[in-house]
């Protein structure tokens, strides 16, 4: 079986092609540190600026516990195609409560299931990106996508 040849792409379309991975990519895996354990596990972004993006949590999962002594975090999306992007950052917790009412007013399930956006074990971080990498499939290199 011959190895795949990856299809070449113009560096100045490296944004495009991540921005969009991100948009389509529903549930990407987040990594946290257990101490010197990692962890992984699928989020749902409850809000994508570009390449910043917002996770709720609960309070007493314990990926906040892990965030709380070590914010430094990294989400991986992955599509249909292999294709994916990473972004590697630090995790904050928004209290901006106009950014609170935005996501939480565009969120049924949150709604749904935490009541009041006064739920004491409703949390949203931020994920502030530090590096943004690209690859395609069979690419067997990363491109870097300016932040």
């Amino acid at each position: 079986m011959s190895k795949p040849a990856p299809r070449t792409i113009d560096p100045a379309d490296v944004p495009k092609l991540a921005g969009e991975i991100v948009k389509k990519v529903r549930f990407p895996m987040l990594s946290t540190m257990d101490g010197d354990q990692p962890r992984v596990r699928p989020v749902s972004p409850v809000r994508t600026d570009g390449f910043v993006i917002y996770v709720a949590n609960l309070k007493s999962y314990g990926k906040t516990a892990e965030i709380e002594i070590n914010p430094k975090v990294e989400l991986c999306y992955l599509d249909e195609d292999h294709n994916q992007v990473r972004i590697t950052g630090k995790a904050e917790v928004v209290s901006d409560r106009k950014i609170l009412e935005e996501i939480w007013n565009a969120n049924r399930l949150l709604q749904h299931y935490l009541g009041s956006i006064d739920n004491p074990q409703l949390i949203v971080y931020k994920v502030n990106p530090a590096r943004v990498r690209f690859m395609l499939e069979w690419a067997l290199e990363y491109y870097e996508v300016p932040v």
